[in-house]
């Protein structure tokens, strides 16, 4: 096979991808909730459509760009700052008691609006309260600048101790 037909048949490959992505999305029967307003006058009987209660609302986490991943340096040295106490001294050892991922909604000053989480352990369900609660005593964060208000993400690495780590700062892990 020459070069010139490899690169035809990658090509033909990437158009046949696109291709049928497209079509999945075209043939999706409409739901309801996909519908488009229409631009007519309402009438003042219509209400707003409501939220199916099939369909997940979705929350949507700020792009880790590089000022944002940045910012999560300073959100994190806010926290040890905050509760020297409780970091855990050295590297983590290779079992932590708990992994959990925070997602901290800010808004533009640093003030915390709201926590989730997008990792929990269902073995120790009590570590993400703690979390949230040490998060919203940390409140405000420091100000975010021209990276306005967003969604601040960390993972925390919980011992058992209720000491912790940030992946932002960790110091590593043990090898045993």
């Amino acid at each position: 096979m020459t070069i010139r037909s490899a690169s035809t048949l990658a090509r033909l490959a990437l158009l046949a991808a696109v291709l049928g992505l497209t079509a999945c999305s075209a043939l999706k029967k409409p739901s309801p909730t996909d519908e488009v307003p229409s631009t007519g006058a309402k009438s003042p009987s219509e209400e707003p459509p409501q939220p199916s209660e099939k369909v997940p609302t979705a929350r949507l986490i700020t792009a880790q760009t590089p000022a944002v991943r940045a910012y999560r340096k300073l959100g994190a040295r806010h926290i040890y700052t905050k509760y020297p106490q409780r970091i855990y001294k050295g590297k983590i050892p290779p079992l932590v008691y708990a992994v959990v991922v925070t997602e901290t909604e800010i808004d533009s000053s640093g003030r915390v609006t709201g926590v989730y989480f997008s990792r929990t352990p269902s073995h120790a369900p009590e570590v993400s309260g703690k979390i949230a609660e040490l998060i919203r005593e940390a409140s405000p964060l420091p100000n975010p600048g021209k990276v306005g208000a967003h969604t601040y993400v960390d993972t925390w690495l919980w011992d058992r101790g209720g000491n912790f780590q940030l992946d932002t700062l960790t110091l590593g892990q043990r090898s045993r």
